[in-house]
């Protein structure tokens, strides 16, 4: 049977992001569709101080709830996780696998700005996440980084000078209150089959150490210890769509088969 992907980006980007993997992973049968939340990409003007991560969560809604296919493999990136995650909770009857790509985990309860705070290593990449309210103007509209800025802390290992030039150019504010709303999910979520892919370049995660985690014993990461959850490494930076295109598909195409590493139970 024919996947049918829904794409979700992180912040400053939008479906345009995907144009790589989108066509790969249409020449390879499958159905796609990729999302620009409100505010960002070419829905950078409907942006506003009232734009949350609910906003964000009813966009990725309905994008699955225009779709004909019955079941959806949906791929959340970075940022992009928080809305699919909260979406997959309220259509988990539509939801096949989803996808985590380089991304966090989201929890209940929690915003992205509290996890980064909680539960992300001390270093430059945790500061300028949690300064992000402090730079956004107007109170609510965090600037684009620059491509300096990109270089300088957007682990763009494996990206050309092009991909670099495209991120830039196509780069939009982002609102600032998605990130601090609180995720509110149910158990359906949790119920879901599941596939993470680390991006392993400059990045901090990987089966290996996620494997250490769940033989420790950690309460936290017991739940991934499940047939139903598969796990990719990807020898790249925290771009693949740009960096790996190719490879990338390959990966959500065996992400949606099931395919991926098991973790063993503590």
């Amino acid at each position: 049977m024919t996947a049918t992907f829904v794409l979700v980006s992180g912040g400053y980007t939008g479906g345009w992001l995907w144009r790589e993997v989108a066509a790969g992973l249409r020449a390879a049968g499958a159905d796609v569709h990729a999302a620009t939340l409100t505010g960002l990409g070419d829905r950078r003007h409907l942006a506003g101080p009232g734009v949350d991560l609910d906003t964000h969560i009813e966009d990725v809604t309905q994008l699955i709830d225009h779709i004909d296919a019955p079941e959806v493999v949906l791929v959340g990136y970075c940022y992009g996780i928080y809305p699919s995650v909260g979406a997959a909770d309220r259509r988990a009857d539509r939801i096949a696998r989803l996808v985590y790509l380089d991304s966090p985990m989201p929890q209940d309860g929690y915003s992205m700005i509290d996890q980064v705070r909680e539960q992300m290593p001390d270093g430059p990449a945790r500061d300028r996440t949690l300064s992000q309210q402090e730079r956004a103007e107007d109170g609510w509209r965090i600037p684009a980084p620059s491509p300096e800025e990109w270089r300088e802390h957007g682990n763009l290992a494996g990206v050309s000078d092009d991909g670099l030039a495209r991120l830039a150019r196509l780069a939009s504010p982002a609102p600032a209150g998605p990130y601090a709303q609180k995720l509110r999910v149910s158990k359906a979520v949790a119920a879901l089959p599941t596939t993470g892919i680390f991006c392993t370049t400059g990045g901090s995660m990987d089966i290996a150490s996620l494997e250490s985690l769940v033989a420790s014993g950690l309460p936290l990461v017991q739940h991934l210890a499940d047939p139903r959850a598969t796990f990719f490494d990807m020898a790249t930076g925290h771009w693949p769509m740009l960096s790996v295109p190719d490879e990338l598909v390959e990966v959500l195409l065996g992400a949606a088969a099931g395919a991926g590493h098991v973790l063993g139970a503590a």
